[in-house]
C-alpha cells in the first residue's frame, strides 16, 4: 500500500480538532436573529472626538493630516478624489493659500479634469474671493471652451454680482464658439429680464443663422408676437419659409403662420398658406397641417368647400397607395366607398372598373377571396343605387366567366346572381344559373342554396330531386341526410323518412355519424315507436360503446312507461349493468367513472338503499402514479410524469390470483437463468480439460 505524500505548502496538513464533542450551550439561528433585533436600537459606535487644547496640538494634528494626504497622493497621483479631499480639508482649516496650492498641483497632473475646476471655483465663490473666481473662470473657459457648465456658472456669478455688462461680455465670448441652443436661449432670457428687446432681437437673428431649425424660427416669431410687432412676426414667418425651402419646410411653421393670420382675421392669407403647404408636402409630413386646415374650413369656410377639401385629399392619398400597390384591394374598397358617399356615379363606376381590372396574379383561391367582393359590391351598387339592372346582370355574367371554375369557384357569386334574378321575378333564369353552377362546379353550399330556393317556392318534388343529386355528390354529409328526412317528415311520408335514415346509417363513410343516429332515434321516439328506438340503440351499441350512448339508452328506458309500474326502472338499471360489464371487460376506466356517476344519480332518484349501496361499492379510488416517457432529446433521456389512475374494488378482488401468476412466472425465469449458468460452467470445465 502506497504511503501518503508528506505535507507541503501546496497540500498543508489540516488542523486537528482536539474536542469533537458538541458544545454544552447550543445557539440557534432564531436566537441570533432575536438578539440582532433586540440590539437594533442600541447606539452605534461613534468615533471618539479629539479635543485640541492649544496651538501646539493643532499644529501637530495639521502636520499629521497633511502627511497622510501627501502619502496618499504620492502613492497614486492620478486619483483626483485624494486631491479634492486634501484641498477641502485645507479649506476647512481656512488655509486658502494651501488649498489653492493643492488645486494647482492637481491641475498640473490633470488640467482637463472638470471636477477639479468646478471645486476650485466653488471654493473661491463661497469664500467671496471674486477676483480669484473670475481669474479661474477665464482660465477654465480658455482651456475648456466646450464645457458649458463653466460658462453657465461664470455668467450666473456676474449677473448675481449685478455686473450685467460683464455677464454680456462673457456671453459674447461664449457665442463666438457657436454653442448649442440652450446657450443662446439663456443669453436671450437674460436680455429679456433686463428689457433689452433690441439686443434680444439681434441675438435671435444670429441664433437662427447658426441653428436654422424650424422650432427656433417659431421661437423668434412668438417673441415678436409678445412684443406686439405683428409686421415683424409676419416677416419672420416669411423668412423662415423662404430660408427652409420646399425640401426642408416643416408643417409646424406653416401651421403657426396660418394660426397667426387667423388671429389677425386674415382668412384669405391663412387659406393660401394652407394650400401652399398641402401642395408641396407629402401626406406623411402634412397630417397636422391637413387637420388644422379642416378645422379652419369648418370654422370659416363653406360646407361645400370643407367636403371638397376632405374628399380631394383622400383621393390623393388613395391614388398614392394604389400607385404603390395596385393589388391592395382594401384601398380599392375604401376608394369606392368614398366615391359612393360623394354621389358621383361616373366616378364610382370608374373606380370599380379600374378595381376589377386588377385580376389576381395566380389562380389560387386565397388571392381571389378579397378580389371577388369588388365584383359583388359593384353589382349591388348598380342594382340598389343606380337601378341599372341590365348592367348588374352584365357584371354578374362577366364575373362568372372570369373565375376559373375548374380549379375553384365561389358559391356566393352564383347564389347572389340567382337571388338577383328571383328579385326580378325571373325564376327560370335563376334555376338555370344554379343548375349551371351545380353542373360546372358542385359544392355543398350551392346545393343548399338551390334547395332553400325551391323550398320557399314549395316545389317539393324539385327538392327531392336536388337532395338526391346532393347525396350522390356527397353521401358522407350527415346534415344533408337529416334535412332530407325532415322534408319527408314534414310531408307526412314517414316510411320514406325511415328509409332515408336507413340508407344514411348504412353508408360506409359519414362525417358526423353521432348527429345522424341521434336524429334517427329522436324521430322514432317522437313517433312513439319504442321498439324501433330500442333496436336502434342496440344497433348503435354494436358499432360503438361510448358511455354517452349507454347513458342516453338508460334515460330512454326510464322515460318509456310500459308494462307494470317500475319496469322502466328495471330496464334502465339493466342498461347500466350491461354498460358497466362491457366497459370493465374493455378496461375503460375513465368511461366507467362517468357511467358510475350517472348510475349513482339514477339510483338516488329512482333506486333503493340496497341498489344505491351496490353502486357506491363499485366507485373507484383515485391514486397518483408515475410513468416513464421518452423525451425528444434522445432515447436515453427518460422523464417520469405523474398521472391519476382509478382502482375499482371489483378489480382488486382479482389481484391475489394475478399476483400468484406473476410470482410463478418470476420463479420460472429464475430457474431458466440457473440452468443456463450451470451449462456455461460445464462447457468451461470441458474446455479446460
Amino acid at each position: 500500500m502506497a504511503s501518503l505524500p508528506p505535507p507541503t505548502s501546496k497540500n498543508p496538513r489540516p488542523p486537528k480538532v482536539k474536542n469533537k464533542n458538541a458544545a454544552p450551550i447550543q445557539i440557534t439561528a432564531e436566537q441570533i436573529l432575536r438578539e440582532a433585533h433586540d440590539r437594533r436600537l442600541e447606539p452605534a459606535h461613534s468615533v471618539p472626538k479629539q479635543k485640541i487644547g492649544d496651538l501646539e496640538e493643532l499644529s501637530e494634528l495639521r502636520q499629521r493630516k497633511r502627511k497622510e494626504f501627501e502619502d496618499q497622493i504620492r502613492k497614486n497621483r492620478l486619483n483626483m478624489s485624494s486631491w479634492l479631499k486634501y484641498a477641502t480639508w485645507e479649506e476647512s482649516q481656512l488655509e486658502f493659500d494651501r488649498a489653492r496650492s493643492v488645486f494647482e498641483r492637481a491641475m498640473d497632473v490633470d488640467s482637463r479634469n472638470v471636477a477639479i475646476w468646478l471645486r476650485y471655483t466653488e471654493m473661491e465663490m463661497k469664500n467671496r474671493n471674486i477676483n480669484y473666481a473670475r481669474n479661474l473662470f477665464d482660465r477654465a473657459v480658455t482651456m475648456l471652451p466646450r464645457v458649458d457648465q463653466f460658462w453657465y456658472k461664470y455668467t450666473y456669478m456676474e449677473e448675481m454680482l449685478g455686473d450685467v455688462p460683464k455677464a454680456r461680455g462673457v456671453f459674447e465670448r461664449w457665442m463666438q464658439w457657436e454653442p448649442e441652443e440652450n446657450a443662446w436661449n439663456a443669453y436671450i432670457k437674460m436680455e429679456k429680464r433686463y428689457k433689452e428687446i433690441e439686443r434680444a432681437r439681434a441675438i435671435y437673428g444670429r441664433f437662427v443663422s447658426i441653428h436654422p431649425e424650424p422650432k427656433n424660427w417659431l421661437k423668434w416669431a412668438r417673441f415678436e408676437e409678445e412684443q406686439n410687432d405683428l409686421e415683424k412676426a409676419r416677416e419672420i414667418y416669411s423668412q423662415a419659409i423662404e430660408f427652409l425651402g420646399e425640401e426642408h419646410i416643416d408643417q409646424k411653421v406653416l401651421v403657426a403662420f396660418a394660426k397667426f393670420e387667423i388671429k389677425l382675421k386674415e382668412f384669405d392669407r391663412a387659406r393660401v398658406i394652407f394650400n401652399y403647404g398641402l401642395e408641396r408636402l407629402p401626406k406623411s409630413k402634412s397630417e397636422s397641417l391637413y387637420n388644422q386646415y379642416t378645422l379652419f374650413e369648418k370654422q370659416y369656410g363653406t360646407r361645400e368647400g370643407i367636403e371638397g377639401v376632405v374628399i380631394g385629399k383622400r383621393r390623393v392619398r388613395y391614388e398614392e397607395e394604389i400607385e404603390a400597390n395596385s393589388k391592395n384591394y382594401d384601398v380599392w374598397f375604401d376608394y369606392a366607398r368614398l366615391e359612393e358617399d360623394n354621389g358621383d356615379v361616373d366616378r364610382v363606376r370608374d373606380v370599380y372598373e379600374r378595381a376589377i381590372a386588377q385580376v389576381p396574379p395566380a389562380e389560387e383561391k386565397r388571392y381571389w377571396r378579397r378580389y371577388i367582393y369588388l365584383w359583388i359590391n359593384y353589382a349591388l351598387y348598380e342594382e340598389l343605387e343606380t337601378r341599372d339592372y341590365d348592367r348588374t346582370r352584365q357584371i354578374y355574367s362577366e364575373c362568372i366567366n372570369l373565375i376559373p371554375h375548374k380549379k375553384f369557384t365561389f358559391a356566393k357569386i352564383w347564389l347572389l346572381y340567382a337571388q338577383f334574378e328571383v328579385r326580378r321575378l325571373d325564376i327560370t333564369t335563376a334555376r338555370k344559373i344554379l343548375g349551371r353552377a351545380i353542373g360546372m362546379c358542385p359544392k355543398d353550399r350551392l346545393f343548399k342554396g338551390y334547395i332553400e330556393l325551391e323550398m320557399q317556392l314549395r316545389e317539393f318534388d324539385r327538392c327531392r330531386t336536388l337532395y338526391t343529386k346532393f347525396l350522390e355528390y356527397n353521401p358522407a354529409n350527415c346534415t344533408a341526410w337529416i334535412k332530407f328526412a325532415e322534408v319527408e317528415r314534414l310531408l307526412g311520408e314517414y316510411e320514406r323518412c325511415r328509409a332515408i335514415f336507413e340508407l344514411a346509417v348504412n353508408q360506409p363513410v359519414l362525417d358526423m355519424p353521432e348527429i345522424l343516429w341521434k336524429a334517427y332515434i329522436d324521430f322514432e321516439f317522437n313517433e312513439e315507436e319504442y321498439e324501433r328506438t330500442r333496436l336502434l340503440y342496440e344497433r348503435l351499441l354494436e358499432r360503438t360503446t361510448h358511455v354517452k350512448v349507454y347513458v342516453s339508452y338508460a334515460q330512454f328506458e326510464l322515460s318509456v312507461v310500459e308494462g307494470d309500474e317500475g319496469d322502466n326502472v328495471v330496464r334502465a338499471r339493466k342498461v347500466f349493468e350491461n354498460a358497466y360489464k362491457s366497459m370493465k371487460e374493455k378496461e375503460l376506466k375513465e368511461e366507467r367513472v362517468i357511467l358510475l356517476e350517472s348510475w349513482k344519480d339514477f339510483e338516488e332518484n329512482h333506486g333503493t338503499d340496497e341498489t344505491m349501496e351496490a353502486v357506491k361499492s363499485k366507485m373507484p379510488r383515485t391514486v397518483k402514479r408515475s410513468k416513464k416517457r421518452k423525451t425528444d432529446e434522445g432515447e436515453d433521456n427518460v422523464v417520469y410524469e405523474e398521472y391519476y389512475d382509478y382502482i375499482f374494488p371489483d378489480d382488486e378482488t382479482q389481484k391475489p390470483n394475478l399476483k400468484l401468476l406473476q410470482m410463478a412466472a418470476a420463479w420460472r425465469m429464475a430457474q431458466q437463468n440457473n440452468n443456463n449458468t450451470d451449462s456455461v460452467t460445464e462447457n468451461q470445465e470441458t474446455a479446460e480439460d
